[in-house]
């Protein structure tokens, strides 16, 4: 990088600043909101009743098998045709909390099938209510297992946010964008906006290593 370069990027702080944050942002909801519901949908997968799961997995089944750009649009343009109106931050992150949550539910169901069902069995013969035992014993030990495949899709997420420039959500592939045609330095900032992705990811890794160590059995 030369000092032009340097200077172009001083010259640009705020708008690539505001992007990142906003690129973090949706990055995080999307990623929270699409565990919360993965979770529910990996037990409905697992425990729910024969019609239940039969609803569930043709949701998970649809959405897993439909690019996320289609979802982006579906979320901003055909909602609008029914009366819900979003703005293209809420759409965006409602398209890809809904992709995530397919993907984190495949996941817990996984983790919750591998799981010896005596243990299950011996929660029930001590008295322990459902709840109760998905937070003490299935909970646990499922985050365990899923956890690596959770980083995975989570970084997933904050890649896919930058297809939300597409609707005019202004994130830091679509500021970089503008950088680019003022100052026609494409590849100094496509360079510098994937340092900038890698850098979230990154945090979003070094988060999963350290839930990983927290929730180790000690050997």
């Amino acid at each position: 990088m030369d000092f032009g370069f340097l200077d172009q990027i001083w010259v640009a702080r705020l708008p690539l600043l505001k992007g990142l944050g906003v690129s973090v942002s949706i990055s995080l909801l999307s990623i929270a909101v699409g565990t919360v519901l993965g979770v529910f949908v990996g037990l409905a997968l697992t425990y729910g009743y024969r019609p239940v799961q039969w609803l569930v997995r043709g949701y998970t089944d649809f959405i897993r098998g439909t690019p996320v750009l289609v979802l982006v649009l579906a979320s901003y343009y055909v909602l609008s045709t029914v009366g819900i109106d979003l703005g293209p931050f809420q759409a965006g992150v409602l398209a890809l909390a809904v992709f995530c949550s397919s993907h984190v539910g495949e996941l817990v169901r996984g983790a919750l099938q591998s799981i010896p069902k005596g243990q299950t069995e011996a929660a029930k013969a001590i008295g322990l209510t459902f709840p109760q035992t998905f937070a003490y014993v299935l909970g646990p030990q499922a985050l365990r297992q899923a956890l690596p495949a959770w980083v995975n899709t989570a970084a997933e997420m904050v890649k896919a946010s930058t297809l939300l420039s597409i609707i005019g959500v202004g994130e830091l592939l679509l500021r970089t964008q503008e950088v680019i045609s003022r100052t026609f330095m494409s590849l100094e900032f496509y360079f510098f906006a994937g340092f900038l992705y890698f850098a979230i990811n990154y945090g979003i890794e070094r988060f999963g290593r350290y839930v990983e160590r927290k929730t180790a059995v000690p050997s």
